[in-house]
């Protein structure tokens, strides 16, 4: 059921937080749905500000973990591991929540205070599964000879598109780099949306304002939306 989908990964059967589904695929990748699987309660001592958390969602209730730094709190507890659903904080269900939800909820924690989180990682049942051969037969169509990716989008239809320039991807890894220092988050959807919204702006207020209009709900702070204006303008500049 599509409720159990925690993430899927591109070509990989494995957790690979560097081979997520993101908002392109393209016409040849193979898709891996990575479901839900034992569930673990652990109890922690908040000892410092920052857990060490990277956290991002599958855009349907579905926070998992997407990195931890190493030698960070979250690194010492050893049964937290990369691609676990956060399902519950303190007995607070977050599974309807985004990861900047959760993200901001897990911050928010009071240092020197216990607190519990509820996890379930993905199922570990394709471990023997041997990666896809190289090659192979194909059918003998055209639709993967140009540049043409399938973008997914949380509102409105599906569509084959052009992929990024390679300036405009400089600019989407560079703003998934600030949101992941900004809000503890990564989303390359969420960055490639923001990288679109500067195509065409001339200053850095109107990029504000239409931000604003598009992707309000995240509340970003000033500083940081001055900085992807920034990182926007490196990119065109050839500066990344």
């Amino acid at each position: 059921p599509p409720a159990q989908i925690m993430f899927c990964t591109l070509n990989t059967h494995k957790v690979d937080m560097d081979k997520l589904l993101d908002a392109q695929i393209g016409l040849e990748d193979f898709i891996f749905a990575h479901v839900k699987g034992q569930r673990k309660e652990i109890e922690i001592l908040k000892t410092d500000d920052v857990l060490g958390l990277t956290i991002t969602d599958n855009g349907t209730g579905c926070a998992f973990i997407k990195r931890i730094k190493e030698g960070s709190l979250t690194d010492q507890t050893k049964m937290i591991c990369v691609g676990d659903h956060i399902q519950a904080i303190n007995g607070k269900n977050v599974s309807d929540c985004r990861h900047y939800e959760v993200a901001k909820m897990l911050k928010d924690l009071e240092k020197g205070q216990m607190f519990k989180l509820e996890l379930v990682e993905p199922m570990k049942a394709f471990e023997n599964l041997e990666p896809r051969p190289k090659g192979g037969t194909l059918p003998d169509v055209n639709i993967s000879r140009g540049r043409g990716t399938l973008r997914l989008r949380t509102k409105g239809p599906a569509t084959v598109e052009e992929m990024p320039s390679e300036v405009e991807k400089k600019a989407i890894e560079k703003v998934d780099e600030l949101l992941e220092t900004y809000m503890g988050i990564r989303d390359t959807e969420l960055a490639a949306t923001m990288v679109e919204t500067g195509r065409d702006k001339k200053n850095p207020d109107e990029f504000a304002v239409a931000l604003d209009e598009i992707l309000g709900d995240f509340a970003f702070p000033d500083e940081f939306v001055f900085d992807v204006w920034g990182a926007i303008g490196d990119a065109k500049q050839g500066r990344l």
